[in-house]
């Protein structure tokens, strides 16, 4: 009997204790449609991002070059708000690879890309390849930047 009483009341008691985690997942008791009062501003005189992207399926491709301004998200980039949020989303997304940096030899491909600009206040000259790993990591955090690369002829 006891058994029984167990079998019947566990799913019982799961089926509660998951509904009572559903809800409105903001603590502070405003509705989670409504903003709740605080806004950002961006210091004034602190230089807009923008970025010139080019790609390159080879070294001697022809490039394949956008402008992307971020906040908001613009310019002729074809996917600029998922640039932008691939690049916020990495802390130091141009940071280049330390030259004591043990890499593997992990060949991702012959495409090249350089980025020059401004990303947050900070002038931004880079290249990327997908000649190691440590460069194909590089690449990878933030792909959306570069859009679809074009093939090799």
């Amino acid at each position: 009997m006891r058994y029984r009483t167990l079998l019947f009341a566990a799913p019982g008691l799961a089926m509660l204790l998951s509904l009572a985690a559903c809800g409105d997942e903001q603590a502070n008791g405003n509705p989670a449609d409504k903003p709740s009062g605080t806004t950002s501003v961006q210091p004034s005189g602190t230089p807009a991002d923008s970025l010139t992207v080019q790609v390159k399926a080879s070294k001697e491709a022809p490039a394949k070059t956008w402008k992307l301004t971020c906040a908001p998200p613009g310019g002729t980039h074809p996917k600029a708000s998922d640039a932008c949020a691939a690049l916020t989303k990495v802390k130091e997304p141009f940071k280049p690879v330390p030259k004591d940096q043990m890499c593997t030899k992990i060949y991702g491909g012959p495409e090249v890309a350089t980025v020059t600009g401004t990303w947050q206040g900070k002038r931004i000259d880079t290249k990327f390849t997908r000649a190691d790993g440590c460069q194909l990591h590089r690449w990878s955090e933030i792909g959306p930047l570069f859009g679809n690369v074009p093939k090799v002829r």
